[in-house]
């Protein structure tokens, strides 16, 4: 399996939305405008492809500078274990270099996986979560 990486991209929303819906993260998928939205308004978008197949993907919103929010890290079921997810952070953090924070809110069935890959728990932080 080779796996290449793309910062210089962003895939079409059907791909973006099979990708999601063969991951198992949790995203409006039934809403293709919505999707395409959320894209359209990020700033970093860091893709893995075998070949022509989109297999994971890292989206985030930044000033480049001083903070950068992960909001969706997604990868394949049948490509999960292979380091794909580790290497997309790995070239979010390269992206946007050493003075920004990288910040990202967990699934509870993720909250495992991000220690593993050099994330530390925060309790100081709060939300308003999204009404629809």
């Amino acid at each position: 399996m080779e796996i290449t990486y793309r910062l210089d991209f962003t895939p079409e929303t059907t791909l973006i939305i099979d990708l999601y819906n063969s991951s198992g993260i949790n995203r409006p998928t039934s809403d293709s405008k919505r999707i395409a939205e959320m894209y359209a308004n990020s700033n970093l978008v860091v893709t893995a492809w075998e070949e022509d197949k989109l297999v994971g993907i890292a989206r985030s919103l930044t000033d480049f500078c001083y903070c950068c929010y992960l909001s969706d890290l997604a990868v394949r079921k049948e490509y999960q274990k292979y380091g794909i997810g580790k290497k997309l952070i790995a070239l979010t953090k390269e992206k946007i270099g050493h003075q920004t924070m990288l910040l990202l809110l967990a699934a509870p069935s993720a909250m495992d996986y991000y220690p593993k890959v050099g994330f530390q728990k925060v309790n100081n932080g709060f939300i308003i979560n999204r009404t629809e």
